[in-house]
């Protein structure tokens, strides 16, 4: 996989919304340069020229053109594996948004038919590089917040699935596919050990042909359960992020790190003062007094979204291996199957 050339050339295929955000990102990347890209959208090939981008005629040619490295595919999810399968049977290494495929079959047959080209196939799992994630992850991994027992993910909007491919069934839309893709990714990346159980409802409220949002229930092996859930129609949000540990409990709010953590201090001090509701007293719920727990800031962790690029270069050189692996991507793929047969069946799913 290694190569001499100190700039690799790079075609996007399919330059929509997430097309033209990855040639904003790669313009501020010196290691890469995009030399061109095709669109089945007139209007999408006269943008590519507006914005100094030679336009392909066909995918045939981005195929056939001897200075392309890399083929970045971000086209709607159900033309994925044959742009991916093409693109290393033509040598060129590949670049996928995601979900990367519909099912995971596509998926190992674009997995295989990498490893008999020899080059490079990765998908864009930029999620993982989210300071949210990364700031949750960093609670997780010092254990903060002593021994964790709850996590919940959430993605939470008001304006239904957008008018496109994504609220087209045929097209692999959906949010389990859409959004769901992005959190189970980050909560298999962040936790250690096997899931056991899936149980998952998925909602309608907006559109009947894909699911419009979610609630996921995952038990994993070490006693951890975790709830992902992603809604369409919430004109309130609850917290991006919500973390339950033996010893305190952390909060994100929102994608702007608005945010805390509540550790206790002195478990010895466990009386509590009673509190009167409108039907009598309540001990058990009654707070904390405050000389048993501090309230601290959130130990926000900063990161650079080039980093994905970064890898993908330094892989193809031989410097580094890539960071988003296939057994990460199948073992999500079968998450996200597990979560389908889990909605239809209405029942709890063996997993792993």
């Amino acid at each position: 996989m290694n190569t001499e050339k100190q700039q690799l050339n790079l075609a996007i295929v399919g330059l929509g919304g997430m097309g033209n955000w990855h040639r904003e990102t790669i313009a501020k990347n010196d290691k890469l340069t995009v030399c061109g890209s095709f669109d089945i959208n007139p209007k999408r090939q006269q943008f590519a020229k507006d914005h100094g981008i030679i336009p392909y005629d066909s995918f045939e040619a981005v195929l056939a053109d001897p200075k392309v490295d890399i083929i970045l595919c971000a086209t709607p999810n159900d033309v994925h594996k044959d742009i991916v399968v093409r693109a290393l049977q033509a040598g060129k290494h590949v670049v996928c948004e995601k979900p990367v495929a519909i099912t995971s079959a596509d998926l190992q047959e674009m997995i295989d038919t990498a490893k008999q080209s020899g080059k490079l196939f990765t998908v864009h799992q930029n999620r993982r590089w989210d300071e949210d994630y990364l700031t949750i992850k960093n609670i997780f991994n010092q254990k903060l917040l002593g021994d964790i027992f709850r996590i919940e993910s959430r993605v939470h909007g008001s304006r239904g699935i957008p008018g496109d491919w994504r609220n087209e069934k045929e097209h692999g839309g959906g949010m389990v596919l859409d959004w769901g893709v992005h959190l189970f990714d980050q909560i298999l990346m962040m936790l250690p050990g096997q899931i056991k159980k899936v149980y998952a409802t998925l909602s309608h409220v907006t559109n009947e042909l894909v699911d419009d949002g979610f609630d996921v229930e995952l038990t994993f092996d070490n006693g951890i359960h975790v709830l992902i859930e992603v809604g369409t129609s919430n004109f309130i949000s609850l917290p991006r992020w919500y973390m339950l540990g033996r010893d305190g409990t952390a909060v994100i709010h929102d994608w702007s790190l608005n945010g805390e953590m509540v550790r206790i201090t002195d478990w010895s001090k466990n009386d509590a003062v009673p509190i009167r509701t409108a039907a009598g007293l309540t001990k058990t719920m009654a707070p904390r007094t405050k000389e048993t727990i501090k309230t601290q800031p959130l130990p926000i962790v900063r990161e650079d979204v080039k980093g994905f690029y970064n890898n993908v270069v330094a892989t193809i050189k031989g410097n580094a291996t890539s960071v988003v692996t296939h057994d990460q991507l199948m073992r999500v793929m079968k998450l996200m199957e597990a979560i389908f047969e889990s909605h239809e069946k209405q029942q709890a799913i063996d997993f792993e």
